[in-house]
């Protein structure tokens, strides 16, 4: 079975996860997608020398060391993390950026320390709305644009890690090591690595990624008038089996995973025929706030021919899984139920 990374640019690298590594609850580090804007640092820095810088909007500024780090108390999480543009090349219309298909995602167990605690030792004043992150990366291109990106300073003190390992080993180098910021159950644009510093500000921090890319927009308008990519989108799926798949009558056992950022899964239902009627699915394995659910459903399939497969998800509000995607520019958050949809033929 074919198990390598599918690679869509070198510089910056832009790769994603083989389908039948999402199978897994938690996807291995070897495989975790990824998605880069910069250069990849070519070694890991000294921990001796790398300092987490901490100003901006507060009362007393902080360098901290990695060993200050480690000596406080320890978070240890299920994050599930996508790519913004993740299902983009699914889009029945063409839009720019990675053609990602459902690689672009992953579940982690990640330890760190929750960013509030390290936010309240600065004393964060009055005026703090957003909290800005900048790492080690070296921009790619001529303009030397830096990837800095800020989040509401809420969402920075009720769910975000700054993560040092991740599933069980330190943060490997390409995944941010030895520090990356982890909005809880936002998207990956989110979610800085090789952490450097920290700014609390009175405002959204502006520059060109966050006002040019990571919105949500039309053609025709402004990139910066559109809805800025937060949270992780309702979504299903489908890990097994495979696109075009050719299988024996008998019992199919179809996997999946649905996740919804920040919005726990209630149920997933599966459908074999276009969506005219739909079965509940099966969960398997652990149950995280953050992390995505694994599912199954046994199909007992008797007549040959081709079958469209389909998987809805249902979040913990009751919302639903929409059955086609909303298009924007840039592809971000396709969660349709008709875009992931795969067909099989029974034979």
């Amino acid at each position: 079975m074919e198990n390598k990374m599918r690679i869509m640019s070198e510089r910056p690298l832009n790769a994603e996860t083989p389908i039948p590594s999402l199978r897994s609850w938690i996807t291995a580090n070897a495989v975790f997608f990824d998605r880069n804007q910069s250069e990849i640092p070519s070694e890991k820095i000294s921990l001796q020398e790398w300092r987490l810088r901490i100003d901006g909007e507060v009362a007393m500024p902080l360098d901290m060391t990695f060993d200050q780090i480690l000596r406080m108390p320890k978070a240890i999480v299920s994050n599930t993390l996508e790519c913004s543009g993740n299902g983009r090349s699914l889009l029945a219309e063409k839009a720019t950026g990675n053609p990602w298909t459902i690689g672009g995602a992953g579940n982690a167990v990640f330890g760190g320390v929750w960013l509030k605690d390290i936010l309240n030792r600065a004393q964060p004043g009055l005026t703090t709305k957003h909290v800005a992150f900048e790492g080690l990366d070296k921009p790619l291109g001529s303009a030397g644009v830096k990837f800095i990106r800020s989040i509401p300073f809420d969402k920075a003190m009720s769910s975000s890690l700054l993560a040092y390992e991740m599933n069980g080993e330190p943060l490997p180098l390409k995944h941010g090591y030895p520090l990356r910021a982890l909005a809880l159950g936002w998207t990956g644009a989110n979610c800085v690595k090789w952490l450097q510093r920290i700014t609390l500000m009175d405002r959204p921090f502006e520059g060109f990624f966050m006002d040019k890319v990571y919105r949500v927009y039309q053609k025709g308008k402004a990139p910066e008038a559109g809805e800025v990519v937060t949270s992780l989108k309702l979504k299903s799926i489908i890990t097994q089996p495979l696109q075009d798949e050719v299988l024996p009558t008998g019992p199919v056992v179809i996997l999946g995973a649905a996740y919804g950022g920040e919005e726990g899964i209630q149920a997933v239902d599966v459908s074999m025929d276009g969506g005219r009627s739909w079965k509940a699915a099966e969960f398997i394995g652990p149950h995280e706030t953050f992390a995505w659910r694994q599912w199954q459903f046994v199909w007992h399939v008797e007549k040959e021919g081709a079958y469209t497969i389909m998987a809805r998800a249902t979040d913990a509000r009751g919302e639903q899984q929409p059955m086609n995607a909303s298009w924007n520019v840039l592809g971000y958050g396709n969660n349709g139920v008709h875009e992931h949809a795969i067909t099989v033929r029974i034979r």
